[in-house]
């Protein structure tokens, strides 16, 4: 017991960085909300502090007519992006080889700026990373030269399709033995690191929440008269337009179901490069 008249030191909480290419920032708001989701959630419990460093791919130009390229190039270098400080440290993508060397030049780009935060005081207690490649296995890199604890979060391709090519799938298995601790946003995820030999007990899932304040129930009548889409069943597909989604599939199936079901309407919710393709063939 302290005695009479001395100070209580302050119990500092946890430090937690957040390393991931996919966080969101002012240049892309929507681009990985999951990852700020999460993190906004810890934050609310008021048991942690964290900073975030979101590496972005170098590009020269900010001209709008390069796309999703500008906005790369537009984002800050550092900013504080809804109360949470971010740095966007930029990594060179080199044609044809980038994605074995990406995990390297990503550790190599963010290296630096951890160090800055250590050195200004931010010393870290865990590395927090999003998806497992190249993410996960560039802060693994990290995490070992800086001699700190990783945990690593897959979030789907990373795990169900890129350890289909050989070097990655060595690269993340390694990754996956130096974590502390592994997480699935579903247990398939999990269990092809248990087929890597990632011991179980390092395995975790943790499903991805729902937004409450963004994402609210309504009366199923109400909102579909104000979307004007009364009538027949509803099939509805959320995602970006792109291949991997499987936004097509169910656009294939579409005459089959409506032979079934002839009042059947598809809606589709999303944005991305299928989306001339999809309104091509009339799906809204």
């Amino acid at each position: 017991m302290a005695e009479a008249g001395a100070t209580v030191s302050k119990v500092q909480k946890p430090r937690v960085l957040v390393y991931s290419t996919l966080y969101p920032s002012s240049a892309r708001p929507g681009h990985g909300i999951f990852v700020e989701t999460r993190l906004r959630e810890m934050l609310k419990s008021g048991h942690v502090d964290a900073r975030v460093v979101a590496p972005v791919p170098w590009f020269p130009s900010t001209n709008s007519k390069f796309g999703a390229y500008a906005r790369m190039a537009a984002t800050p270098e550092s900013e504080i992006w809804n109360g949470v400080e971010v740095l966007h440290p930029r990594y060179p993508l080199i044609p044809k080889v980038g994605m074995t060397v990406a995990p390297l030049l990503l550790a190599i780009a963010s290296i630096g700026p951890l160090r800055r935060l250590i050195q200004q005081g931010f010393d870290f207690d865990v590395i927090d990373a999003h998806y497992y490649y190249p993410d996960g296995v560039a802060a693994a890199m990290l995490a070992t030269w800086l001699r700190k604890p990783l945990a690593i979060t897959a979030r789907g391709t990373d795990l169900s399709l890129i350890p289909q090519h050989a070097l990655p799938r060595r690269m993340i298995q390694w990754a996956a033995m130096r974590a502390e601790a592994s997480i699935g946003v579903c247990g398939a995820l999990m269990d092809v690191l248990r087929d890597m030999n990632v011991p179980g007990q390092r395995l975790h899932v943790m499903r991805n929440g729902v937004d409450l304040v963004r994402f609210t129930p309504h009366p199923q009548p109400a909102s579909r008269q104000k979307l004007g889409l009364s009538g027949g069943p509803i099939l509805l597909s959320v995602g970006y337009l792109v291949e991997r989604k499987g936004h097509h599939l169910i656009v294939q199936a579409m005459p089959q179901i409506l032979r079934e079901h002839p009042h059947a309407r598809l809606v589709i919710v999303g944005e991305g490069e299928m989306r001339s393709e999809i309104d091509r063939k009339s799906v809204v």
